[in-house]
């Protein structure tokens, strides 16, 4: 590999070093390109721009390949748990025996939130979106930790923002549902773990017992690990960009949930479900639909096919459909109606030439919706529990950014506006 690129510009030669990294990805370092040659690169949507250095994740889109840490999502999916997983994020290694007992105890000491979030919580119109609810709760976590916002937190202060947010985000998120239908609040409980905890406090009620299936704390903890981290996302780099100016963990994973929010980011799954409602109620006649999808003239696209990064297949929708087929026929829905036309229309996917040639697979999004939907999760929750299942991404990467003191980010940009003008009074306009 070279050392180093030369650019030449205007008659001038410009040296720029060539980066690579573990797995030979390739970068020029154009770092001092502004201060030698007075010009900036320009790249929307920084599809050609690395923002940082991170040894956290990784992803091969050509080969369909994620790794968390060095380990494969195929192994940690199959053998490791939600919160095993969030520690490997987070500090780096799988913990020990020892080092994951007290992380998991730790967290479940800190589910409970302070009495005054209810009062803020009693705030919000019953029409609010789980997603703003979160949003905004997460952010108000400063206020009850004013230690979080200092410039410089100790190792221990961090970890117990890290256990807090870990903690209290399941407590949130189960509030923030409970809250939009009008049901009353549920307190988590010592004794169960972390999935199994959240569904409780998502599904029962004060005058009934509750049993937690374990089939369905399985499939969360395999939902939660595929939606742990993926890289530099739009939600990620919101997290690292809002960090860089020093704001506290809360505020950037706030700033970060708020990315998520946006329909192209975060909401893909309930996309999915919905579009499978309405090809249900138009009939179930899902060669329409493809038909619809295939012609020129007619706007209407599968929700839940192909990938931005992702050119040949998505490792994590492999998976995921495997834990769909498991979780419907245990749960006796292996004959749902939406199951029957989303079947229809991944196997159109996957022996149509049109959606072959190009490259419109099943993604992970495609089968997420339908496994939240089986377990009972309503649509409307569907990002919130994507957020849930990123935040040990989002705290790895915001971690990583504080420790290696990365500068503010600060993008440039090419001004496209008007010339110079002067100022005319109101009466001469």
């Amino acid at each position: 590999m070279a050392e180093s690129a030369e650019l030449i510009l205007d008659g001038k030669s410009i040296t720029l070093p060539v980066i690579e990294g573990t797995e030979h990805e390739k970068a020029f370092d154009i770092g001092k390109l502004r201060d030698q040659t007075g010009y900036v690169t320009l790249d929307s949507g920084y599809k050609n721009t690395g923002a940082t250095k991170s040894a956290i994740t990784f992803l091969d889109g050509e080969e369909g390949i994620l790794r968390y840490r060095g380990y494969p999502i195929e192994q940690l999916a199959e053998k490791s748990s939600f919160l095993e997983v969030a520690y490997l994020l987070i500090y780096g290694a799988l913990p020990t025996e020892k080092e994951f007992a007290a992380f998991n105890h730790e967290i479940t000491q800190h589910t409970l939130v302070h009495e005054d979030i209810r009062k803020i919580l009693d705030g919000f119109p019953s029409s609010a979106h789980p997603m703003g609810i979160l949003s905004s709760l997460i952010c108000s976590l400063t206020a009850f930790y004013p230690k979080s916002i200092a410039p410089e937190i100790s190792k221990e202060e961090l970890d117990l923002n890290i256990v807090r947010l870990m903690a209290k985000i399941s407590t949130i998120a189960a509030w923030s549902y409970k809250n939009s239908v009008g049901h009353p609040l549920i307190y988590p409980r010592n004794d169960l773990d972390y999935c199994a905890n959240f569904l409780y406090m998502m599904f029962s009620f004060p005058t009934e017992k509750y049993e937690v299936n374990p089939i369905v704390v399985r499939a969360l903890n395999k939902l939660l690990i595929l939606h742990a981290d993926h890289e530099q996302n739009c939600s990620t780099s919101t997290v690292r960009l809002v960090g860089s100016a020093n704001a506290s963990l809360y505020g950037s994973v706030s700033a970060g949930i708020n990315a998520l929010w946006g329909p192209l980011h975060g909401g893909a799954n309930q996309e999915v479900i919905e579009m499978l409602e309405s090809i249900e109620a138009d009939g179930g006649d899902t060669s329409k639909w493809i038909a619809k999808a295939k012609s020129k003239d007619d706007s209407f696209r599968l929700m839940g096919f192909g990938h931005r990064v992702y050119k040949n297949f998505d490792p994590r929708a492999t998976i995921i459909k495997k834990a769909a087929d498991e979780v419907l026929q245990a749960l006796g829905l292996q004959d749902s109606p939406l199951l029957k036309i989303a079947q229809e229309l991944e196997q159109a996917a996957l022996t149509d030439q049109y959606f072959i040639e190009r490259k419109l697979y099943p993604n992970v999004d495609f089968y997420s919706g339908i496994i939240y939907k089986a377990l009972g999760i309503p649509t409307e929750m569907f990002t919130v529990m994507f957020a849930l299942g990123r935040l040990p991404g989002w705290i790895a990467q915001w971690k990583e950014m504080r420790e290696n003191k990365e500068p503010i980010g600060r993008p440039r940009q090419i001004y496209t506006g008007e010339l110079e003008r002067d100022y005319q009074d109101i009466n001469a306009r």
